[in-house]
């Protein structure tokens, strides 16, 4: 009777034990496993911070700006330091969801060896004041006809029917900038206008259109 006694106690100790060890065992996987890891891995710990820089810049420059269409400020570049920046939109507020598209856009297209030319800007809302008077520079360059052609293509196809809405301090940067492309690195009239689309500084949450 003892030794019942004693078997039927050792036989639920070893059941209360293994089910114990189940428990523990489960509590660790599944606490390790990705469905219970609230830490953010390696990428989306990158892509946090990679956002939160891209709307700390956005904060900084659409309550910074510098920039106006008028033609006086367009003249007065010429004057300013080379490390002055040519900051925020021009004609409507900037926009954080159309910025991050364009900074984003512009990336992207830069990822590729051949469009990584480091005079087109990373930024169309903060440009260095000496590059924006090299690319004006260029603005009045006369183009073979083929290049023409290009650059015509560029006109007719990009959102706003040129380098930029309106013929402000933009237009003759990014002019200039798109016939340097045509001339030096041989950008078709399709990588002209994708440039001066994602290039767009007028503000606001979508293209303008002139």
């Amino acid at each position: 009777m003892t030794t019942q006694i004693s078997n039927g106690v050792n036989k639920k100790l070893q059941i209360a034990i293994i089910a114990i060890v189940l428990l523990v065992s489960g509590y660790f996987y599944f606490a390790s496993g990705p469905a219970f890891n609230l830490s953010p891995s390696g990428d989306e710990a990158s892509l946090h911070i990679a956002n939160e820089a891209l709307a700390a810049r956005f904060d900084y420059l659409s309550k910074n700006g510098n920039s106006s269409c008028s033609g006086s400020f367009r003249t007065s570049i010429s004057s300013m330091p080379d490390d002055e920046r040519l900051r925020g939109s021009c004609c409507s507020p900037m926009s954080v969801h159309r910025y991050s598209e364009q900074v984003e856009g512009l990336e992207k297209f830069k990822s590729v060896v051949s469009q990584n030319i480091d005079k087109i800007p990373d930024d169309p809302y903060d440009v260095e004041a000496g590059l924006a008077k090299e690319l004006m520079s260029y603005y009045d360059m006369e183009l073979t006809p083929e290049e023409q052609q290009a650059y015509d293509y560029a006109m007719q196809n990009s959102s706003e029917k040129g380098p930029c809405c309106c013929k402000c301090w933009r237009w003759y940067v990014y002019g200039g900038l798109g016939k340097y492309l045509i001339r030096n690195h041989g950008f078709t009239g399709e990588q002209v206008t994708q440039v001066w689309n994602l290039s767009d500084g007028c503000g606001g949450d979508s293209e303008h259109h002139h």
